[in-house]
């Protein structure tokens, strides 16, 4: 298929992009910079130089291929207009037919629980309160449509991982936690999560939310620790005032998961090292 990619360049979007091309896929990747259409050009994917926002640019680039992905995201405020200008256009071009789509959400939209799945109810914190909404607008439209919900993803030293190894120590030279340590993340290796984004779309079919996660299911402790530190909890208070309100609240989410069951019917099988053991050999070192 001719599979038009954006976030191409990003952490997550990058790795999708050479498994597309891995398993014969041709890719046009959505950039904003000459920098970037360079970097996707290397890579061998077709750069799509403009802006996801401009709907009659968008909706151009979208009727020329045989399928999309959209893993970007500014990350900031912006997001959730983002996200709906996106859907608003692959809903209009896609709509009716059988091409496949498939969006990026994330895990924090099913809040705490333990043995959480992709049926669970979405309890989203305020961070990202405006998902649901926006992805609800993918559910419902005639779409052969999907979502992908990526856990905390590590691996080559990115992501969520860094605010651990890179926390502040206190005066006794022991590593702060986020809180007191004792919330469960859920976690995926990048390059598992990228081969969750290919196999869905080669389903062919609407799959709806598909989680991309493991059973792992570390404390933020456990994490702290992997590495050979000394670690000590720190105040929900602090916390917020550390790394920000509504970041940190996210963070603080205690949430266990097993491997997904619509991933495994699709044949998905983490392959990646668990995040304890790339701590633990050192694949993250603190940075400054």
């Amino acid at each position: 298929m001719d599979v038009l990619l954006t976030g191409g360049t990003g952490y997550i979007g990058s790795r999708v992009l050479d498994q597309l091309l891995e398993a014969g896929h041709t890719v046009s990747a959505v950039v904003r910079s000459e920098s970037a259409a360079q970097r996707v050009t290397d890579a061998g994917a077709t750069p799509a130089l403009g802006d996801l926002t401009d709907h009659a640019w968008f909706t151009t680039q979208l009727g020329g291929v045989d399928a999309a992905i959209h893993t970007a995201s500014p990350g900031d405020a912006s997001s959730p207009d983002f996200d709906s200008a996106v859907v608003a256009a692959v809903r209009e071009v896609f709509g009716g037919t059988s091409k496949p789509y498939v969006h990026t959400s994330g895990l924090w939209i099913y809040g705490s629980g333990e043995g959480l799945d992709e049926d669970s109810p979405l309890d989203p914190p305020a961070l990202t309160a405006w998902r649901p909404a926006v992805e609800q607008q993918l559910l419902d439209a005639d779409l052969v449509g999907s979502i992908v919900v990526p856990a905390v993803v590590y691996g080559y030293g990115g992501g969520l991982p860094n605010l651990i190894v890179d926390a502040p120590r206190d005066g006794s030279g022991r590593l702060v936690l986020i809180g007191d340590g004792s919330q469960h993340w859920g976690v995926a290796h990048v390059d598992d999560v990228a081969a969750l984004y290919v196999a869905v779309l080669a389903s062919g079919q609407a799959q709806g939310r598909v989680l991309a996660v493991t059973d792992e299911n570390p404390t933020v402790t456990d994490l702290g620790e992997a590495n050979g530190s000394d670690v000590v909890g720190e105040p929900v208070e602090r916390t917020r005032a550390r790394l920000g309100e509504a970041f940190a609240d996210a963070l603080l989410l205690d949430q266990q998961f097993g491997v997904s069951r619509r991933a495994t019917a699709l044949g998905w099988s983490p392959q990646g090292p668990t995040l304890l053991s790339e701590l633990g050999t050192g694949s993250y070192a603190q940075r400054g």
